[in-house]
């Protein structure tokens, strides 16, 4: 294996394990507000973490859903057009996804660094940290979409989804 591919592995391992931390955070938060809700007194904190840890979920997840084509796709016209066109349009779409996250990655930093002047109200945390979700969910977009350009064009894969199990 090369050492790109093992960068591609790292990075598809570090946003599988953000993206199931967050989601074991929202777990655990509804947990705690629908038991509190029978108890008779729920955290009033539960329902901004619920909301936090859903920002970061999609945020991980976002990259993660476009390399195993879970984000909305219309591969069925695209695969069913003749010769080498699905090949383009999925070069196409992987220049267009990656170059406008790219273009947004310095607008999304600006309104991270706004978060710095707000805090949450139930939490007390700097609003910045959960701001950060846009901008990693970008990134992470312009990563995954640039990967499979260069593989496209390298000639290392088709441009097709890749499923886990074929990581």
């Amino acid at each position: 294996m090369k050492r790109a591919d093992h960068l591609i592995q790292f990075i598809v391992l570090l946003a599988r394990i953000g993206a199931g931390v967050s989601f074991a955070v929202l777990i655990g938060t509804v947990l705690i507000q629908v038991v509190g809700r029978f108890i008779g007194s729920s955290p009033v904190w539960t329902e901004e973490l619920t909301r936090y840890a859903l920002l970061f979920s999609a945020a991980f997840g976002a990259g993660l859903s476009f390399r195993t084509g879970d984000l909305v796709n219309v591969d069925v016209i695209c695969e069913a057009l003749p010769g080498r066109a699905p090949w383009v349009l999925r070069l196409f779409a992987a220049i267009v996804t990656a170059g406008l996250a790219i273009y947004l990655l310095p607008h999304a930093w600006k309104y991270v660094s706004i978060g710095k002047m707000q805090t949450a109200p139930a939490l007390g945390i700097k609003m910045h940290y959960v701001h950060f979700t846009v901008w990693l969910m970008l990134a992470l977009l312009a990563v995954f979409a640039s990967l499979r350009v260069l593989g496209m064009l390298t000639g290392t894969e088709d441009g097709k989804p890749r499923k886990p199990e074929e990581d």
